[in-house]
């Protein structure tokens, strides 16, 4: 069982007798004829033990004072006592000082192997509770952003210091920057940080069901609401509410929102009463809001409630300082994730992801970090387990729109050739590149009529 049983008794005949039934049942067990030893022993921190089984009448010192004493030392050691001479002022005392439970000699084996199994479980329920509560506070604090460039350091403290108030804060950025994540640091940063910090993506719902989620509805407020539901405003009451992509909010919740911006207030779907909240806003994306509130897509008033202070994060091509620590971040992330010992890039990988513009910025040096975890062979991500693009990273998405209409056939051909250069002729890894199974790739090989003596003049 693995749990490790403390008896302190001045009877020898007792302590050998709960010894070999203890034992019996699985238990470790340790003995001590003196209180004065046994306390000793606890002073260390490390000394094993998950319950003690305490004589209440000894000669060096009474069990109550013994148990006192524990209790200062392993309050969450769970205690139960024994005595020969039980009374019921003795047992209450126990009880009051923190005694798990009480028993009286003789007792019988089915008692003690029940008290001893409860005591454990309520230990064990004790310990996982705590742990539980640990790991909750933990998730609830954000991911620190990796960075050492300058620049991004000079938006982060300018995010810190705004933390501070309780004004709304506008994140502007392109996609994959990492606004949610310097939303979340604003929120555990600021005076709210107890109450929860909720987020949606507007772009990603409907009107109908983004209303629903921020503003909650009442039982029948439409076809299906067959219960009342809370909204996001509610479950952010006291906190704070990060709207991503909030340039995609339709015209009618725009009124909506500037609404509970300004009065504090909203009304859920269907319903007729207003309700009163205190949520800070902070809000996100990747639009030029002024240039839409010039052509009539967005609300000036609401504008300027959102924006009272604004965070510009500047794209990752713009920091390319941030790349390298950024790739290392990812990595241990991913092989802690994947289980993959995989613990650093090759130097050509690292070369190669230093050049590649990074349209998609942070999310997708995230992915092709992960992607090259799953991929590699070894402890080293190689060029090989990059996805090709970094391997040409002269080459943009214009240059291809730009580039010579070829046919299909030829550009797949090119794109075979491309992809065995890329793992000098390792089938395996080029299948794998290309998305295709070796049956298929072997198959183009001989169609195409390509030879690895022939790689330089191939194409």
């Amino acid at each position: 069982m693995g749990y490790r049983i403390i008896i302190c008794d001045d009877e020898e005949g007792m302590r050998k007798y709960l010894s070999k039934m203890l034992g019996g049942w699985g238990y470790q067990v340790a003995t001590y004829a003196s209180p004065l030893d046994m306390l000793s022993v606890l002073k260390d921190a490390e000394t094993p033990g998950d319950l003690l089984l305490l004589d209440i009448k000894m000669p060096e010192l009474d069990g109550i004072e013994t148990l006192r004493r524990v209790k200062e030392r392993r309050p969450e050691m769970p205690v139960i006592m024994m005595t020969g001479h039980g009374t019921i002022e003795s047992a209450v005392e126990a009880m009051k000082l923190g005694s798990y439970d009480f028993l009286t000699k003789p007792f019988p084996q089915e008692k003690l192997s029940a008290l001893v199994r409860n005591a454990l479980e309520q230990k064990r329920l004790r310990e996982e509770n705590r742990q539980l509560k640990q790991e909750l506070q933990e998730r609830q604090l954000p991911n620190a952003p990796v960075f050492v460039s300058r620049r991004f350091g000079e938006v982060y403290q300018l995010a810190l210091r705004v933390a501070e108030s309780h004004s709304s804060v506008l994140i502007l950025g392109e996609s994959g920057t990492g606004k949610e994540l310097i939303a979340g640091a604003i929120h555990y940063h600021s005076p709210r940080a107890q109450n929860r910090f909720v987020a949606i993506n507007c772009a990603a719902l409907s009107e109908t069901l983004l209303e629903s989620q921020l503003f909650g509805h009442i039982k029948g407020a439409f076809t299906g609401a067959v219960q009342a539901q809370k909204g996001l405003l509610d479950e952010a009451d006291g906190g704070t509410l990060f709207l991503d992509e909030v340039g995609d909010i339709s015209a009618a919740l725009q009124v909506k929102l500037l609404r509970v911006l300004q009065e504090g207030e909203f009304i859920p779907v269907g319903a007729t009463r207003t309700q009163n909240v205190d949520v800070r806003f902070l809000a996100a994306t990747n639009k030029d809001l002024e240039k839409e509130v010039a052509a009539g897509n967005f609300r000036e008033d609401l504008y300027y409630r959102l924006n009272v202070i604004a965070l510009n994060l500047p794209p990752l091509r713009e920091r390319p300082d941030d790349i390298e620590p950024l790739a290392s971040h990812f990595l241990a992330k991913s092989a802690a994730k994947t289980g993959h010992q995989v613990s650093r890039f090759s130097a050509t990988a690292l070369e190669a992801m230093r050049k590649y513009p990074w349209p998609g910025n942070v999310r997708e040096l995230e992915n092709v970090v992960e992607r090259g975890v799953i991929l590699s062979r070894g402890d080293e991500i190689g060029l090989d387990a990059l996805p090709l693009k970094l391997s040409e990273p002269g080459q943009t998405p214009e240059d291809l729109e730009s580039g010579p209409v070829m046919s299909l056939r030829e550009a797949e051909r090119i794109q075979v050739i491309r992809g065995l250069r890329h793992t000098r002729w390792n089938k395996s890894r080029t299948s794998e590149l290309l998305g295709v199974t070796r049956k298929t790739l072997d198959r183009k090989i001989k169609e195409f009529g390509l030879r690895p003596e022939k790689e330089g003049s191939a194409e």
